[in-house]
C-alpha cells in the first residue's frame, strides 16, 4: 500500500511549481540586468530603491514613465544615470509655457543656396527623452507627444518618421506647484505605463548624498561615477524573458476584475481603461521577474496596481474633500476583489 502511495507521489511531482533555482535558468538575462542596474544606479542614487525598481520595470515593459516628486530629489539624475547604464542616447527638454511642438518634434527648413526643404529632427528623435516639468507645457505641445508615445513615430508635412526602437519618454512633474501649469489630459496620462512617486530620502541616505557629492570634488556625481554599460543584447533578452512569463487563466480574470471594478467604484469618477488592464498585466509580469519567478501570482498583480493605475483613475470631488487619494481608493478596490485560489 505504501509503495503505491510513493509511486503516486512521484508521478505528481513534475506538476508542482519549480523551485527558485530552477526558475532562475529561464530568467538569466533578467536577473543579470536587474543586478547590474541596481548596482550601477546605486553608485549615483542614494536610496530610492522602490522608485529604481519601478523604473527598471518600465524599461523591461517598454513603457513610458511619469515621475512625480518635489524638486531636488534626483528625478532627472535617475533617468540620466539609467541612460548611461543602458548605453542609450539621451535628450532633455525643459518644459515652459512658450514651448512649441516644433521645439520637440523638429521642423522643415530651407537648405541654404537651394530651393529644397529638409527636415531638422528635434530632441524627440532619441532613445530616452526626459521632459522636465511636463505640466508646464501648453496643451498644444503636450498633444504633440501623443503620437510619439503611442505609435513611436512623428508625422511632419504628411511624412511619417519612425522614432528609434528604444524610444521612451520619462516625464517629471512637481506635485505642489500649480501656478503656470497645464494639467495633463486623461488621454495623455493613459499613455504612461507607470506613475512613480519619488519621495524624500531617509536621514541616512541624505547623509550619504552629502558625502558622495563632497567626494566627487568639483565635478558632477554622474561624470565621476564608474558605471559600466550593460552588455549589448542583454536588455532585449530580458524583455523577451519577461513577456514569456506564464499567466494562468484565473489571473487574466483577476486582472480584468480589478480594472472593471474601478469603473464602478463609489469614490471614483473615472476608472481604468482596457489599455490600463494591459499595462497591469505587463507590469505584473515584470514584478514576477523581480522575484525570480517565471509564472504570475496574485501578489504580483497587487504590487502593480498603484503605480499602474494611480494616474489613470479620477476621484469624485466629494471623495477628495473627505481626504481620499488615488492610492487609498485603489487599495480599497484590491481589498474588495476576491483573490483567485492557487
Amino acid at each position: 500500500m505504501s509503495q503505491e502511495t510513493d509511486s503516486t507521489n512521484e508521478a505528481q511531482q513534475p506538476s508542482e511549481p519549480q523551485s527558485q533555482s530552477d526558475q532562475g535558468s529561464s530568467l538569466q538575462a533578467t536577473r543579470l540586468l536587474i543586478s547590474q542596474a541596481r548596482a550601477g544606479l546605486g553608485t549615483v542614487i542614494a536610496g530610492q530603491g522602490a522608485a529604481i525598481d519601478e523604473l527598471l520595470m518600465s524599461i523591461l515593459c517598454k513603457g513610458h514613465v511619469l515621475l512625480e516628486g518635489v524638486p531636488g530629489i534626483a528625478k532627472t539624475l535617475m533617468v540620466k544615470t539609467l541612460g548611461r547604464l543602458l548605453g542609450l542616447g539621451f535628450q532633455r527638454v525643459q518644459a515652459t509655457p512658450d514651448l512649441m511642438p516644433a521645439d520637440i518634434l523638429g521642423t522643415t527648413i530651407l537648405k541654404p543656396g537651394t530651393d529644397t526643404f529638409t527636415f531638422h529632427a528635434g530632441p524627440v528623435f532619441t532613445d530616452l527623452l526626459l521632459v522636465d516639468e511636463i505640466n508646464r507645457m501648453p496643451p498644444r505641445t503636450q498633444a504633440a507627444l501623443l503620437e510619439c508615445m503611442e505609435e513611436r513615430q512623428v508625422t511632419s508635412d504628411g511624412v511619417r518618421r519612425p522614432l528609434p526602437p528604444w524610444f521612451t519618454v520619462f516625464a517629471t512633474q512637481n506635485p505642489v506647484d500649480f501656478e503656470g501649469t497645464y494639467p495633463l489630459p486623461e488621454a495623455q496620462l493613459d499613455r504612461f505605463l507607470l506613475k512613480i512617486k519619488v519621495v524624500y530620502p531617509s536621514e541616512a541616505e541624505e547623509l550619504q548624498i552629502l558625502e558622495r557629492h563632497h567626494g566627487a570634488g568639483g565635478g558632477g556625481l554622474l561624470e565621476s561615477a564608474d558605471i559600466t554599460p550593460i552588455a549589448p543584447g542583454l536588455l532585449e533578452a530580458a524583455r523577451a524573458e519577461v513577456r514569456a512569463i506564464r499567466i494562468e487563466p484565473e489571473l487574466y480574470r483577476y486582472i480584468l476584475a480589478l480594472a472593471r471594478r474601478t469603473r464602478e467604484w463609489p469614490t471614483l469618477l473615472l476608472g481604468a481603461s482596457p489599455r490600463a488592464a494591459l499595462s497591469l498585466m505587463f507590469v505584473a509580469q515584470a514584478a514576477a521577474a523581480f522575484d525570480g519567478r517565471d509564472y504570475l501570482v496574485p501578489d504580483d498583480v497587487k504590487r502593480a496596481v498603484q503605480p499602474v493605475l494611480r494616474h489613470r483613475v479620477m476621484l469624485k470631488p466629494e471623495a477628495e474633500l473627505e481626504g481620499f487619494d488615488a492610492d487609498r481608493a485603489l487599495a480599497d478596490v484590491v481589498a474588495a476583489v476576491p483573490v483567485p485560489r492557487q
